[in-house]
């Protein structure tokens, strides 16, 4: 029969509340949840990565039943490097609730997501979240939410959209933003059902589906999921793959499910307008579709915006190679990285002839992201500094620009401006609030074009010169001309010049020398960076050398050596860190930072041949 259904994604800048909204539409919808699951906080944030970076990072589908209608709700990423994502999932809603934080208003990410929701024509419902701050301001947040939908061309019936105002950490909303009138989300619901249209889809017409998403069950195999535009699916019968290239094959569906709650379940047959998954096709990909046998109708394929930064993966070949990863051959990473191409429509992966792959994606995040869960499935490898994507137009080199909005103190405004206008940022904007009476500073909002290379390990300085309080966002532009002239870093690294065991002597003797990486106990190789030199240029060093011991002492000797505690490298820290001539070394249980040439005689060598070529 068919069902009353409402598809809709969940939009808004990194962490203005989706994730925590969405929950409180699961727990008032009373959904069945598992026992893990029910006691946690972030619910549809079922990813290890996710929850511990407090971030979404893979788009999610949840099925609710309020009253006779069926909502199927698509909770979204809301970080730039995860764009493609979002892109993506949009295709399966008619409608997008566009969440905005109650203090912070649109931010870059909003204006991204909301220009792809408008192009492709949905209804949005505006939530203004989080009014349970105390220094919330709901009128200023509306009326820059109305400006942003005017700058993006929306017309009078979309800009009229209507407007709830929610806590979604305590799961109220309502019409008004007095939170004492609220009880619960019922006025989201309401609004949702009011105001999103239902799918065009016809079940009378043939069948029609497009492939937006992909899972992999050890039972059934490979699983697409995705909207069913027309007809009905049914379990059992014969479909028609129709692949990129517009080649047809003949399947049957072995197993046909819809969402409910967090889960798919097995039905008979999926109408047109709901959200289906459907196994039995083996080589399916996102953004085919499967359509009737009788009528095969190819819908439009998904367009993704290209990537903007690459890298370079090889074989891990240090002395500890083959120690902690379970996966290190060519052939195993080539295979785990091709497979993530059938599931991340924004990322390139390129095969280079000596063994190496240049993957390619929308930014640092969206590949540290990708590198961290190799790690953790246990793969091995090595990865080169990243670099940013170019193009030759006209003669000229083309280079990929960020838009970046920063909120800063008063205080640590000048060093913020300085520090961009030495990596070649153009401060396009400057604006000055006091947001708190009793605030020793008042706060500026800087906006800045930039050259994405220029932002390439800006990240932590950013945070050290703003004492943690600064907030930065960015956003892609588009491609301008290359600058040139790019200086690189002002230091250079610690090298160590033998293999062995860390020893706090050694240690002692070069931490006046720069920042250490690498405590005693530690071991290391000839080649490693153990840390950041607080001069230009590298210096090798022995931080293995031990004392020599004799039966003689002098009164206090060693007792006023204090050892400085090293700095911790994290993944994005040392790919942020790294120079052209070094790599970061990643295996399951540890990151290092070592040089391309490990022996100074190596690098030498490579030197001598890079001038003769």
């Amino acid at each position: 029969m068919p069902q009353n259904i409402r598809n809709i994604a969940i939009i808004a800048h990194v962490d203005h509340g989706k994730t925590t909204l969405v929950d409180a539409l699961l727990r008032q919808s009373r959904v069945q949840l598992d026992k893990d699951v029910a006691g946690r906080e972030l619910i549809m944030d079922s990813n290890e990565l996710e929850r511990e970076r407090g971030i979404t990072i893979f788009s999610k589908n949840a099925a609710v039943q309020w009253g006779d209608t069926k909502l199927n709700i698509i909770d979204t990423p809301g970080h730039a490097d995860f764009g493609g994502e979002v892109e993506r999932v949009l295709k399966m809603a008619e409608g997008s609730i566009l969440l905005v934080d109650a203090k912070e208003g649109p931010m870059p990410q909003t204006r991204f997501v909301l220009k792809k929701a408008l192009q492709l024509h949905h209804k949005i419902i505006v939530v203004i979240n989080k009014i349970d701050k105390p220094d919330a301001r709901c009128d200023f947040v509306l009326n820059k939410t109305f400006d942003l939908f005017l700058e993006l061309g929306a017309d009078d019936a979309t800009a009229d959209f209507p407007v709830i105002y929610a806590a979604g950490k305590l799961g109220k909303a309502g019409l008004t933003s007095d939170l004492s009138t609220m009880q619960d989300v019922t006025p989201l619901f309401e609004a949702i059902v009011k105001y999103i249209p239902a799918s065009a889809g016809d079940s009378e017409k043939p069948m029609q589906m497009l492939v937006t998403n992909i899972g992999y069950d050890s039972f059934k195999g490979r699983i697409a999921t995705g909207p069913v535009y027309n007809g009905v699916l049914r379990a059992g019968n014969d479909v028609m793959h129709i692949n990129r290239t517009g080649v047809m094959k003949k399947c049957r569906l072995l197993s046909v499910m819809h969402f409910a709650g967090l889960n798919r379940v097995e039905v008979t047959e999926v109408p047109a307008g709901d959200i289906a998954a459907v196994a039995g096709i083996a080589d399916v990909n996102i953004g085919e579709t499967i359509a009737s046998v009788d009528h095969p109708e190819a819908l439009p394929l998904l367009d993704i915006e290209e990537p903007t930064v690459k890298m370079t993966i090889s074989v891990n070949d240090s002395p500890f190679a083959g120690k902690e990863g379970q996966f290190a051959t060519s052939r195993q990473i080539q295979e785990r990285l091709f497979r993530e191409l059938e599931t991340d429509m924004a990322l390139r992966v390129e095969t280079i002839p000596d063994g190496r792959w240049n993957i390619a994606g929308r930014g640092e995040l969206h590949l540290a992201i990708l590198i961290e869960r190799l790690r953790r499935e246990g793969y091995e490898f090595q990865v080169s500094r990243p670099q940013v994507i170019t193009k030759q137009s006209h003669g000229k080199t083309l280079t990929p620009y960020e838009r970046v909005f920063v909120e800063v103190s008063e205080a640590y405004s000048g060093i913020v401006i300085q520090k961009l206008g030495v990596r070649r940022g153009e401060m396009t904007d400057m604006r000055t609030e006091v947001m708190d009476a009793h605030a020793e500073h008042a706060t500026v909002f800087l906006e800045f074009l930039i050259p994405t290379r220029g932002l390439f390990g800006y990240r932590t300085v950013f945070l050290t010169d703003t004492r943690g309080l600064g907030i930065i966002n960015t956003i892609f532009e588009d491609f301008r001309v290359d600058p040139g002239n790019w200086r690189e870093r002002d230091q250079g690294s610690l090298v160590a010049f033998e293999s062995g065991v860390t020893n706090m002597y050694g240690l002692l003797n070069v931490q006046d020398r720069g920042v250490l990486f690498v405590g005693p106990g530690v071991s290391i190789y000839e080649g490693r960076v153990v840390g950041q030199h607080s001069r230009p240029g590298d210096l090798r060093v022995n931080v293995c050398k031990t004392k020599r011991l004799t039966n003689m002492r002098s009164k206090g000797e060693g007792s006023d050596e204090h050892f400085r505690t090293p700095r911790q490298m994290g993944l994005e820290d040392a790919l942020e860190y790294i120079g052209d001539d070094e790599l970061v070394e990643v295996t399951p249980k540890s990151v290092r930072i070592r040089k391309v040439y490990l022996t100074e005689l190596a690098a030498r060598k490579a030197r001598l041949r890079g001038n003769e070529g």
